[in-house]
């Protein structure tokens, strides 16, 4: 099975975003994936609302919106009518992740929980049949093009562990310093979508370079 690609728009051209955008459109990647930072739960600032509509105004593809904000559930729907089609929050931000969970539910957008390289996976496994993907970051969030971090195998392999042993049917999608290199041994370890930005948007030739992700298999002896 391929990996679903998700490219992250926030290591594109800002200067030429439609232009960005209709690259994307025209590539073999399955999702958008977008970065909404507040720089209060992580220490960056990106864009928001209105960027996101832009995005979605010129984009063909499922907008994957990931908010690194606090309190997020008081933004759910503005983003659902932004154009997400997906939305993640992180674990550490929602005080009653159940509750957002459901929120997310009733604005008919798929669910997603993101959670941050020092937090365990075990954390969801109450919730885990609520979730449609787990964003496990492997990078500290807030900044794009930063060293992966290999501990992330580990707890994708525990978190494919739990997903099987719940009967659930939740993805596993890696964030931060994804590429060639790493991508065959993440989907060897159960990732199931890959997240892309700096690596995409940095290449020389950034439609082969969506395509060469999109053309990994599983390694093995992981």
């Amino acid at each position: 099975m391929k990996p679903i690609i998700a490219p992250s728009i926030l290591a594109a051209d800002f200067a030429n975003l439609q232009k960005e955008v209709e690259m994307l459109n025209q590539s073999e990647a399955d999702w958008i994936h977008v970065d909404i930072m507040d720089g209060a739960f992580v220490p960056n600032i990106s864009f928001g609302i209105p960027v996101t509509e832009a995005i979605h105004r010129y984009a063909q593809k499922p907008l994957d919106v990931h908010l690194m904000i606090e309190r997020p559930e008081k933004y759910l729907e503005a983003f659902k009518k932004a154009g997400a089609e997906i939305i993640s929050v992180h674990y550490e931000a929602c005080q009653h992740l159940h509750r957002t969970l459901q929120q997310i539910k009733e604005l008919g957008c798929k669910t997603g929980v993101a959670i941050n390289p020092h937090t365990p996976v075990g954390l969801l496994s109450d919730v885990i049949n609520e979730i449609d993907l787990v964003c496990v970051m492997s990078v500290n969030p807030g900044f794009g093009g930063q060293k992966f971090i290999e501990n992330t195998y580990h707890k994708v392999r525990e978190l494919r562990d739990i997903i099987q042993a719940k009967g659930a049917q939740t993805l596993i999608e890696i964030d931060g310093g994804v590429s060639t290199a790493n991508a065959g041994k993440l989907m060897a370890s159960g990732a199931d979508v890959l997240v892309a930005g700096s690596f995409v948007f940095n290449a020389e030739n950034p439609l082969q370079t969506i395509a060469g992700l999109k053309q990994t298999t599983d390694e093995k002896n992981v």
